[in-house]
């Protein structure tokens, strides 16, 4: 499941080497993501995992691993 987190993660972002993506990497402070960016990251994350991601619980998220964790524990 992380692997396609990460695969979703880069198409997003245009990030090319995939790998450089780790559970501890910082959508906004190392990918430098944009608000923008992140909703439609959750979006695509929420269509794939058919899950939902409340803005609460999207906001509290510090790194992949914490978004990996909440749809594992969410699904």
């Amino acid at each position: 499941m992380f692997e396609r987190i990460r695969e979703i993660i880069a198409e997003q972002l245009g990030i090319e080497d995939v790998e450089s993506i780790t559970r501890t990497t910082s959508l906004m402070n190392d990918l430098e993501a944009d608000s923008l960016d992140a909703v439609e990251i959750m979006m695509a994350l929420e269509d794939e995992f058919d899950v939902e991601i409340p803005d609460e619980e999207a906001e509290k998220f510090k790194n992949i691993g914490d978004i990996a964790d909440y749809i594992q524990n969410n699904k």
